[in-house]
Parts: C-alpha cells; sequence; structure tokens
C-alpha cells in the first residue's frame, strides 16, 4: 500500500499524443457489510473483479476499525486479492483497543491497476459523525484522497470524496466549495469519484457540474443510474465526475446485495494532457 506525498500543486508532464481506453468505478462499500448484514470484503472484492475495474474509488472503508470489519485492513486485504496499487486517506484516526494493536481508521481509498505518481490525504470541512463530537459544529478534517495515476504514460489526477449526509445542504455546499479549489490546482486530466449524498437536481451540485461532467448522464442523459439503497435504490447519490480530457464510452450500475450502495462504473477514452 502506496501513501506518498504530492506538492502542492501538481503539473503533469506534457506526452505525445495518445489514447487509452479504462474502466473506473465509484463503490462505497459500507465498511463490507452488505444488505444481508453480513460482513464479506470477499465478496466486495468479487465484484470489482467481476467489473473489470482498472480503477476504484471507495468510499466507507475499515482500517482496523472495529468488530463489524474484524479489524482487519481492508485495504491491503482488497488490494492484495484483486493485484492493485492502494492508497488510503483516513477521516477518523482512533487509538488503539488494546496497547500495541494498529490505530483504528475509517475514510476512502484510491485502487488502481495503474502506478500511483504521488498521493495526499487533503483536508475538507466535516460534521464528525463520533458520538464524542456530535455537538461540535463543523470543523476541518482529512479524508480525501488525492493520487496522480500513470496511465500508460498519461498522469491522471484522481480524487475520492464522501460528502456530508446530512438533508441540510449548508455543508455540502462548502464542501463542494473545497473540492473545486483542490480541482483547479491541478493541470490535465482529472477523475472524481465519489458518494456525494445528493441527487443530481441536488442546487449544491451545480458548481460542481459546471467544472466537471457527470459520465452516467454523458452516456444515458438524465436516465436514472439509481444507487440506493442497494435492495431497491431509488435515488442516484454516487458519481464519477470527469474532465474534458476523457470521453465517456459506456456507464453502468451492478446490481449486487453486498453493500448498501451499488457501484456505478464507467469506461472512457482518455487523452493525454496536451489534448
Amino acid at each position: 500500500m502506496e501513501q506518498r506525498e504530492p506538492q502542492q500543486k501538481w503539473h503533469q508532464e506534457p506526452h505525445q499524443e495518445r489514447e487509452a481506453i479504462i474502466r473506473v468505478m465509484s463503490y462505497n462499500i459500507h465498511s463490507g457489510i452488505g444488505m444481508d448484514n453480513e460482513y464479506d470484503l470477499d465478496r466486495i472484492a468479487g465484484e470489482i473483479r467481476e467489473a473489470g475495474a482498472d480503477i476504484v474509488g471507495l468510499q466507507e472503508v475499515d482500517m482496523h476499525w472495529g468488530k463489524r470489519s474484524r479489524f482487519q485492513d481492508s485495504v491491503a486485504m482488497l488490494a492484495e486479492q484483486l493485484g492493485m496499487h492502494a492508497y488510503f486517506a483516513p477521516i477518523y484516526e482512533l487509538p488503539p483497543q488494546n496497547e500495541g494493536e494498529p490505530h483504528r481508521k475509517f475514510g476512502v481509498a484510491l485502487m488502481s491497476k495503474f502506478p500511483i505518481v504521488r498521493a495526499s490525504n487533503r483536508p475538507m470541512t466535516r460534521l464528525s459523525t463520533l458520538s464524542e463530537d456530535r455537538n461540535r459544529g463543523p470543523v476541518t478534517m482529512a479524508g480525501v484522497a488525492e493520487t496522480l495515476l500513470d496511465v500508460e504514460g498519461t498522469e491522471v489526477a484522481v480524487y475520492v470524496v464522501h460528502l456530508d449526509y446530512r438533508p441540510d445542504p449548508s455543508v455540502r455546499i462548502i464542501q463542494i466549495g473545497e473540492l473545486l479549489e483542490m480541482i483547479a490546482q491541478v493541470e490535465g486530466p482529472k477523475l472524481l469519484l465519489g458518494d456525494f449524498n445528493a441527487k443530481p437536481d441536488a442546487p449544491e451540485l451545480v458548481p460542481l457540474f459546471e467544472t466537471m461532467k457527470d459520465s452516467w448522464q454523458d452516456v444515458h442523459g438524465d436516465g436514472e443510474g439509481l444507487t440506493f439503497p442497494a435492495d431497491h435504490p431509488d435515488r442516484k447519490i454516487d458519481y464519477i465526475l470527469r474532465s474534458s480530457h476523457l470521453r465517456a464510452l459506456s456507464s453502468f450500475v451492478t446490481e449486487t446485495n453486498g453493500s448498501d450502495h451499488r457501484p456505478i462504473t464507467t469506461d472512457f477514452i482518455l487523452h493525454n494532457a496536451d489534448r
């Protein structure tokens, strides 16, 4: 597992004109717990493998977190099973329950068949979901995975995020503003993978969609693409957004009960950073 800190402003190196086809997935894995309330990380790995994804953004990922995921390192286990590079960006990091054990972490992760050139855990405004913090207001916390991948000679910046879940959009509005500032610091091809906890017509998403395009809408227009809840989905809250360097070829949502979300996957043609 790779965890390396980048410079704050990234400039992808120019390359000769070329194209690559890549398959990208975003999946909130609910700590590996399915709609049957069973923890089964092998099931998650199988779903990713069957989809044939080259790049995967994961939300709600445990690392030695607790009994619900058997105190396992979900990132390392998935990376080993899938033969992928991985970067983990914890939102929460707590002391171990017993002295000498690893710290307990929960956050988002990026998995990739392509090498990770640089990676950073970027801060974002959040309302903590930990019981001891629930009386606090919004605070700056870590938990945005910012990575730079070498995709067949072209460097691609990939972000993995999990936005605030509350009906009140005020925190999401702040988070989206912060995301736009991050994205503006990076030149060249970009992908944003995440659980936005907001439907496509949510007003707070408008500034984001003005900067990056929803790959599902590229392919299906106003087609539903419902991702939550997994057993009987009635809303689309999971997204794969792209910069203009990528063109969506196809996009699909996989029916599964391995999590409380369904994964969304898009195939792209990637034009290099000069285009």
